[in-house]
């Protein structure tokens, strides 16, 4: 059988696809979402399926143990659970952008905490974190956004420099516009219909079936091979 792959966020989108796509490659899994139910309709062989906020270290903790219990160690880790309301920063509540950094952020930090000493002493293993055009430049409406994004970047670098030595990967993914529901938790009327405006405009952008793809191909590279970032968009997107 195959390693242990990892995958946050895997109710919709981006990681949903990417839950597929890893388990149509016969791959054992572990897939959290706050929305367990959404990831159990998927049916798929060999996924083991759990409601974990990424938030929650101790609960990430024990759901990686439990499933490598079964399937062997973590090879492969994908941080892709994030929120993005968007507005002004003085229109949003302190909760949200707590919010916005808790989960963006620390999320990220303790799912790499829960395998990284693991694939340190293996030698082996790949970190990939999602996270968006938003972490290399800013834009209207996505003052925290982008701070947390510009942070899972800098996280990142630092983080493959750090374990180049040992043989393990970490991958940054910069999507820009992709069709999903991430603008769900947005809430100003005004900012929404200038984004579906947008992204009607680019015909959705980028599919997360795409970018599910995109990430695949990096992950099974041989392990010598580190796409150490990836920007990624529709052609017709500019910025």
């Amino acid at each position: 059988m195959k390693k242990l792959i990892v995958i946050t966020g895997a109710s919709s989108g981006i990681g949903k696809e990417l839950a597929i796509k890893f388990a149509n490659e016969g791959f054992p899994l572990l897939l959290l979402a706050r929305r367990v139910k959404l990831i159990e309709e998927l049916n798929l062989k060999n996924a083991i399926c759990k409601s974990v906020d990424v938030r929650n270290y101790e609960d990430f903790k024990n759901a990686i143990n439990e499933a490598q219990n079964i399937y062997g160690k973590v090879d492969c880790l994908i941080n892709n659970a994030g929120i993005m309301p968007l507005d002004k920063i003085f229109n949003l509540s302190l909760d949200t952008q707590y919010d916005m950094v808790d989960i963006n952020i620390k999320g990220v930090l303790n799912g790499m905490n829960v395998v990284i000493n693991d694939m340190k002493d293996a030698n082996a293993g790949t970190i990939i974190n999602v996270s968006s055009v938003a972490g290399r430049w800013t834009s209207e409406n996505r003052v925290v956004y982008n701070g947390t994004k510009f942070g899972v970047h800098a996280i990142s670098e630092s983080a493959r420099k750090e374990l180049a030595p040992y043989n393990v990967r970490i991958l940054t993914i910069a999507p820009a516009l992709v069709d999903t529901d991430l603008i769900s938790t947005t809430t100003n009327e005004e900012v929404l219909n200038n984004y579906h405006n947008f992204k009607k405009n680019l015909k959705g952008g980028l599919s997360a079936k795409q970018v599910a793809e995109v990430i695949y191909y990096a992950y099974s590279l041989p392990q010598n091979v580190s796409l150490k970032e990836i920007v990624l968009s529709d052609t017709k997107q500019v910025v």
